[in-house]
């Protein structure tokens, strides 16, 4: 073990005042996956992925579905096994100890920050292309980072301070309104393929395989696929709820596991779809590339109107993935890895107010600096970490407590487990090169901040020195 750990009988027990209220159920965590994992994904990266790998981007869709599925079974087992808020960052500190606790815990706010951002930045590509698809000229200064030539991304970081808003409101107030969300983003998407399906040609799939399955340089398979995993990834902010859930024993199985099958669908109709009705040189690195799809092939109208969900929907990714940082943040205060004067609750919602502020100002920062390919990349190995941490949990705590209360129980959990933690891994080597320099040294100031501040302070090495 890396430092001490929590028991799974201590996990549950907290100060007064830093308990989040139970507002969930389990069609508000559906939604929550759901409006997590349909979003910049599809609407967005699809374009970037079929750069990446010409029409295989199919395929890294479903080598991503098929990791990800490995994930979703071991975070259900571990969900529903310890019902707490924090996801891994929580799990690890069970089965791992602290240490591999706080670098977990650390890489989840790099991955939902910068999910946060990537998206917020997608929605303002599609936002942009609305508006200009109607002959309204903004200026360039105000749409783009300085890396395209401008200031800021100013539609963006509105977005993200407006979630950041909601979130603030309340936590079953945001999830109520995510739900109307994630009902437009699939109205969409089934207008999507509904119109675009009739125009698929098999010569477009051709070569279907124009880079290679590798990942040299930033072409390939796997490039594309360690890059639109991003797409996948959503189920564990579902993970992150189990505080708030009112039932989270029944709960959270239906909504990771149901998310994750249903979006994995979704991804392949819509991919197949769109790499079928134009060559994937046309879609390459196009901010809108399902709206693309549909003015090309004469619908216009359709085009705009998905257009429109997009920027009405995609801030419900944003909503959940924020939600999902501020609760790992608040967490990780809670347990005094992080200043304990973060980890309040409104006595109003029963949110923590100042944690969500906090968020979502850094948030939109990064979004209206940096472009969209190099966040999500970075956001992506954060949460590969994240997944690797709760396969490895899977199998320890298998061997740790195999007599524990598991509602729902992982099939082959040693395979799946190790799936999860290999697949992760062979996702992780694929990223560019500087991505994983830049992650390394996220971790670097992360395990100073450690070693500095939290391990002396942790509320498990506090009781460990009372106990002497």
């Amino acid at each position: 073990m890396f430092g001490p750990t929590k028991s799974l009988e201590g996990v549950a027990r907290h100060a007064a005042g830093q308990s989040l209220a139970k507002t969930l159920s389990w069609p508000h965590l559906i939604a929550l996956g759901v409006g997590a994992i349909v979003g910049t994904g599809i609407y967005t990266l699809v374009g970037v992925g079929a750069e990446r790998a010409g029409p295989a981007v199919i395929l890294a869709f479903l080598i991503c579905g098929l990791v990800c599925g490995c994930a979703a079974l071991a975070y259900a087992e571990m969900a529903t096994m310890i019902p707490a808020a924090g996801s891994a960052y929580t799990f690890s500190y069970v089965a791992l100890g602290e240490g591999i606790a706080w670098v977990v815990g650390w890489s989840l706010i790099l991955e939902y920050s910068l999910a946060c951002s990537t998206v917020a930045v997608g929605w303002s590509g599609y936002l942009v292309g609305w508006i200009e698809s109607a002959g309204v000229n903004l200026p360039h200064a105000l749409l783009v980072g300085p890396h395209g030539g401008g200031i800021v991304n100013l539609p963006a970081v509105a977005v993200a301070l407006a979630v950041m808003g909601m979130l603030i409101a309340g936590t079953r107030e945001s999830a109520t309104l995510n739900i109307v969300l994630v009902v437009i983003k699939l109205v969409a998407l089934a207008i999507f393929v509904t119109f675009a399906a009739p125009h698929f040609d098999a010569k477009n799939l051709h070569p279907f395989m124009p880079y290679g399955f590798g990942s040299e340089g930033k072409h390939g398979v796997m490039a594309a696929a360690a890059i639109v995993f991003f797409a996948f990834y959503g189920f564990d902010a579902v993970a992150t709820s189990a505080e708030e859930t009112k039932n989270p024993k029944r709960d959270l199985t239906i909504g990771i596991i149901g998310s994750m099958i249903l979006c994995t669908l979704i991804y392949i109709a819509v991919a197949v779809s769109a790499i079928g009705a134009l060559p994937f040189t046309a879609l390459a690195n196009s901010p809108e590339p399902l709206a693309l799809v549909l003015r090309t092939i004469g619908q216009p109208v359709a085009g705009h109107l998905i257009a429109l969900a997009a920027i009405l929907a995609l801030p419900s990714v944003i909503l959940v993935m924020m939600y999902g940082q501020s609760r790992v943040f608040f967490v990780m205060a809670r347990d005094g890895l992080l200043p304990r004067g973060l980890a309040k609750v409104s006595k109003r919602t029963g949110a923590p107010t100042l944690i969500t502020l906090l968020t979502g100002i850094s948030i939109a920062v990064v979004a209206g600096i940096f472009r969209l390919d190099e966040i999500a990349e970075l956001a992506n190995a954060g949460t590969l970490l994240a997944f690797i941490a709760v396969g490895a949990c899977l199998i320890a705590m298998r061997r740790k407590a195999p007599d524990a209360v598991r509602l729902f129980r992982s099939p082959a959990p040693y395979l799946v487990g190790g799936l999860a933690v290999a697949g992760c891994l062979y996702l992780m080597a694929s990223l560019p090169p500087m991505t994983l320099v830049r992650f390394i040294l996220w971790n670097a100031i992360g395990l100073a901040i450690y070693f500095v501040y939290g391990r002396r302070r942790s509320e498990a090495a506090v009781e460990a020195r009372a106990k002497r």
